[in-house]
Parts: C-alpha cells; structure tokens; sequence
C-alpha cells in the first residue's frame, strides 16, 4: 500500500498545471482551502467537484493513477465519515437499530466533510506532482519576501516546508520496509486488541525516527558540502515569470468562489 503513496513526488509532465508559475499554483492551493468551505449544499458540492475534476484532467496525470495513490488517505475519509454518522444525531431517523442510530443530518454532514476532505487533498497532491521541490522552494520564496523586512527568514522557511513535503513519500517508503522486516519477525499489525497494536507500534517507530534523522543528518551533509549558506547572494537557474495561463486559472477560481456564494443557502 506504501508503494503507491504519491503525496510528496512529482511527475514529469508538460500539461497546463505543469506549465502554470508555481507562485500562481500555491496561491490556487491557498484560495481553495477558503472556497471549500464556502459549499454548504449538495449543489455546491457538485461545482466544486467538477472544478476539481477540471483540474485534475488538465494535469492529463490518470485519473486511476490519483485514486489509487490516495487509497492510504481515504481511511482517515472513511473514518471521518462513520464519526459523523455516530455523532450527529440531528434530522429524520434514517436506520435504528436500537442501540445504534443513523440520522438524516449526520449522513448529509458525513458526505458533505468526506466530500471536503478529498477534495482538498486532491488539490495539495496535484500540486506537488506537477510542480518541482525547487519550483515549490522559489515560488514561497517570492510570495513570502515582503516579510524580509520584519526579518523573517524566508529562504530558509520555504526551504524547510519544501523538504517537508518531499520527505513524505521517503517515510512512507522507509514505513513499509521497518513494517515487512517486523512482520517477518513476527509482529502483527493488524489483529488483537488495540493494546497489543499500539505496543506493536513501538518497535515500528523507533527505527523510524533513527532512519529519520540519519537522512536529515545525510542531507545537511550535502548541503553543506555543496557550500550552501543561506538564501543571501544567491542567485537562481530558472526566473519565475507570470503568464496569462496562471491569471486565467486564478480568475476561474474567482469565479467559482463568487457561483459557491450564490448557490450558498
């Protein structure tokens, strides 16, 4: 399951979304995660689906593809969805069993989060698969330089959240080998109580962090070897330029937020 995770990597590619300036594809990022919350109604859903579904086929990435990589995100959809079922019990009864009841509003608010939730980590993986960590690394940079004057650090910080990213995949990767070579000793994962998995963890975790900070460690290493110090004086390969793609992406966001607020109820 690991081995299909795509969170975090990039795929080379010369579609529309690869092309855009990757200061134009944060600020899209940026504005959705508002705009989701604007849909409040079956209708409003539908929009954001279709324009989230525009995107990704402008990506021209397999729909498949997308959906099996998210297959590890969708248990926490999965999970979100059943907490709303068991929690809201607001609405017309829709199944009793006695003991267990499913209302109206928790079915609708457990489809609409569901909803929310994969839309917003469709958007975030599409983002890094068609955007390089040095395009993604430059575009915060520029966004973030107004606060150089308040003495932010900007290089470093959207260096340090562009590693982040593509550490990801890495750990997910390095997760799944530490777990088979458990496994193969004998440790069991998936049955017996929840104590006995969550002890089951431990021997999982701590090799994590220790793999974790030796590739941390590799990589300030390389860094360092290559006479990296800092964002001051440097200077850049690739010029970030602003094309009329990226300002007609931006208005078709805009005009989407302006339907999902007429269509609000």
């Amino acid at each position: 399951m690991m081995d299909s995770m795509i969170i975090g990597k990039y795929v080379p590619g010369h579609s529309l979304i690869h092309r855009m300036d990757s200061r134009a594809k944060l600020v899209m990022i940026f504005a959705f995660v508002f705009i989701v919350f604007l849909a409040n109604n079956l209708l409003t859903y539908l929009v954001l689906g279709l324009f989230t579904l525009l995107i990704v086929l402008l990506t021209k990435l397999p729909v498949r593809f997308l959906l099996k990589g998210l297959r590890p995100i969708l248990w926490i959809i999965l999970f979100t969805f059943i907490l709303h079922l068991i929690v809201t019990k607001e609405g017309d009864i829709l199944f009793d069993l006695g003991f267990f009841r499913i209302y109206e509003e928790g079915l609708k608010q457990g489809i609409y989060i569901s909803l929310r939730f994969l839309y917003l980590i469709l958007m975030t993986t599409i983002l890094t698969l068609t955007t390089t960590p040095i395009e993604i690394t430059d575009g915060m940079e520029s966004l973030l330089s107004p606060f150089k004057k308040l003495g932010l650090p900007v290089h470093e910080l959207a260096l340090m959240m562009s590693i982040s990213l593509r550490f990801i995949p890495t750990l997910m990767e390095e997760t799944d080998k530490i777990a088979k070579a458990q496994m193969a000793r004998g440790a069991d994962f998936t049955s017996g109580p929840i104590k006995d998995r969550l002890k089951a963890v431990v021997p999982l975790l701590v090799p994590l962090f220790i793999s974790a900070f030796k590739r941390a460690e590799e990589l300030a290493t390389a860094m360092e070897a290559r006479g990296y110090q800092g964002g001051e004086g440097r200077t850049k390969l690739r010029q970030l330029k602003w094309k009329m793609l990226d300002t007609s992406v931006l208005t078709l966001l805009v005009a989407l937020g302006l339907v999902l607020l007429y269509l609000r109820t």
